[in-house]
C-alpha cells in the first residue's frame, strides 16, 4: 500500500514509525511476514492456506508490495509447472525481529478487555493544562 508523501518533510516521512508502517499498513502484511518468519520458504498457496480469508488478488499485490519495500524476496524457478518461493530479506528478518514485542504485547493481553474507556482516556486522569500548554 503506498501512501501519499505528507507535505513539509523532504521524504514524506514524519518518524520511523511513519516509514514502518508505510511497509507494514493494512489487515494482512505483518501476518505474511510472520508466515515467512515461521518458515524461511514458501510457496504462493502455502500462503494463502496459512492466511485464511485473504484473496490471491490481496496475497498477490501485498506480495509485489513488500518486495517492492525490500522486505520480500521472490525467487521464480524456471520449471514446469513454474514455481515460485518466497522469502525474507535482511531487512525483512529486521523488521519482524521489531515486531516481537507487539506478538508479546498481544499474547499478554487478555482476549476481550478493554484497556481503556470506549470513549477516550479518563479526563480526570490527565493533568489540567494552563493556557500556556504547561502544566500548573
Amino acid at each position: 500500500m503506498v501512501t501519499p508523501n505528507r507535505p513539509g518533510t523532504p521524504d514524506g516521512h514524519v518518524c520511523g514509525i511513519d516509514t514502518a508502517m508505510e511497509v507494514i499498513g493494512g489487515k494482512w502484511k505483518v501476518l505474511i511476514l510472520w508466515a515467512l518468519h515461521e518458515q524461511p520458504c514458501r510457496r504462493f498457496g502455502e500462503l494463502r492456506r496459512l492466511l485464511p480469508g485473504i484473496t490471491e488478488k490481496v496475497l498477490a499485490s501485498h506480495l509485489r508490495e513488500m518486495e517492492a519495500d525490500g522486505v520480500v524476496c521472490r525467487v521464480s524457478y524456471d520449471e514446469v509447472p513454474p514455481r515460485v518461493e518466497y522469502s525474507l530479506t535482511e531487512s525483512g528478518m529486521r523488521l519482524n525481529d521489531a515486531l516481537e514485542p507487539l506478538a508479546a504485547w498481544g499474547r499478554e493481553r487478555p482476549h476481550g478487555t478493554v484497556a481503556a474507556p470506549a470513549c477516550g482516556p479518563d479526563r480526570a486522569a490527565l493533568p489540567v493544562l494552563a493556557e500556556n500548554g504547561r502544566g500548573r
